[in-house]
């Protein structure tokens, strides 16, 4: 049990402080503001305060965790032992920086709630982010942070106990298009077969009547190979399928086709099966409990883990819907076009409400990577160097290397056999 003696107790200190020491360090602590309570006690202890009271373990704290709201932060990045962080403590602090401030605007998304120009879809544009902006967005900084604080922490106190906690791998499958021709109705085919006469697209146009006539077999449709495949790793993989109404940002088979249903039903006896939102849904309160409870009565169990429809973030309402439809996780904290940690952290972690200044109990899984960040690479082994260097560092602070794929880029071949660089992500990372 580690000692935190503060001036004051907030909830965003006690949010940032449990989520390094417990959810990554695997160390109990409790806080106090008494300080001959601190004094007596024997154990490992440290303040975080403005100023030490003897010459404890000390970290020197920044304003942020004891404010309320949104300010305007000057944030200076700079490098601290190869590692990038920012919130300088001074020289009396044990550690140059303020890690927990660091590590709460990183975790809240602090910078999201900052006035900034969404993208054409609605979402925080990655080169807005101070990750992107200061060359560590493929670093789960976070985690960085913390085992520095383990690594001075155990040289004060070398009998402190932590229970470590180990990698994971984990494969997701994004299903927002289920079938490129097949299932799709009379008015929608001839509506596509249209569109590709209109521009040339005479291979989509003989592959669209080769699937129809039965001749070959739908490019999206590899459910039942993924299957056999993620038969070969014991690794946790989860299908996210959408199950909505069609829109111009939703274009999946309709929910009442009945070979349709029966494939998700399939997939479900296999894997974890849970919702990919519809673009509505992510702002719609209403259609997101339908859809959650159509898809929960079909596979015939709660449906408690999203993805939203183009990882569309947006904090604090998104996540607050989620919240209010009673969903449990979220798969979404990420970028779809590039990879990294979009929260600085490859450890799941609860959402927190600034505005409401309450820690939620919405579990945010960050994942690492987007199937959709790779297609500019012209080989397998410029993704596998960029990839292996996340990996590693993932695994040295054990944390989760969450992956995102969808059927549908699975299903193309370009450049890439896709479903065969997806068997080797499978095979190099899942241990």
């Amino acid at each position: 049990m580690l000692l935190i003696f503060t001036h004051k107790i907030t909830n965003r200190l006690t949010y940032t402080a449990r989520q390094l020491f417990e959810k990554i360090l695997g160390i109990e602590i409790t806080f106090t503001t008494k300080v001959e309570d601190f004094i007596k006690h024997t154990g490992p202890k440290m303040t975080y305060s403005k100023q030490p009271l003897q010459n404890e373990f000390f970290i020197r704290s920044n304003d942020l965790l004891f404010e309320q709201g949104i300010n305007d932060l000057d944030i200076k990045v700079v490098d601290w032992e190869g590692v990038p962080c920012f919130f300088s403590s001074g020289d009396k602090s044990t550690l140059p920086f303020d890690i927990f401030s660091a590590s709460f605007f990183l975790l809240s998304r602090y910078e999201e709630y900052l006035p900034h120009v969404k993208d054409s879809v609605g979402r925080f544009p990655v080169k807005e982010s101070i990750a992107y902006q200061n060359n560590f967005l493929e670093l789960p900084v976070v985690d960085l942070w913390a085992f520095k604080l383990l690594d001075a922490l155990q040289q004060r106190f070398p009998d402190l106990e932590h229970k470590e906690k180990s990698y994971r791998f984990t494969s997701i499958i994004n299903v927002t298009t289920s079938h490129a021709f097949a299932m799709r109705g009379l008015a929608r085919t001839l509506g596509g077969f249209f569109i590709d006469l209109g521009n040339f697209k005479f291979r989509s146009i003989l592959d669209r009547f080769s699937v129809l006539l039965g001749l070959k077999k739908d490019p999206f449709d590899n459910f039942y190979e993924l299957i056999d495949i993620h038969k070969k790793f014991p690794i946790k993989t989860m299908f996210f399928f959408q199950f909505a109404r069609h829109s111009a940002h939703d274009k999946n088979v309709s929910t009442n086709h009945n070979k349709f249903r029966y494939l998700i039903k399939s997939v479900a006896d296999y894997s974890e099966v849970s919702l990919s939102t519809s673009f509505l849904s992510s702002t719609d309160k209403t259609v997101l409990k339908q859809e959650k409870n159509q898809l929960g009565n079909l596979i015939n169990r709660p449906v408690t883990y999203s993805r939203l429809r183009y990882n569309r973030v947006n904090v604090p309402a998104t996540y607050r819907n989620l919240v209010e439809t009673e969903f449990t996780d979220d798969f979404s904290m990420g970028y779809t076009h590039e990879v990294g940690f979009r929260a600085g952290t490859c450890t799941p972690f609860h959402f927190y409400d600034i505005n409401m200044e309450v820690r939620q109990p919405l579990r945010v899984h960050p994942f690492a990577v987007h199937d959709y960040a790779l297609v500019n690479y012209r080989s397998k082994e410029e993704i596998f160097e960029k990839m292996d260097k996340m990996y590693r560092l993932v695994k040295q602070v054990k944390g989760d290397f969450i992956v995102v794929f969808s059927n549908e880029l699975l299903g193309g071949k370009q450049h890439l056999d896709w479903m065969e660089l997806y068997q080797s992500f499978l095979k190099r990372y899942y241990v």
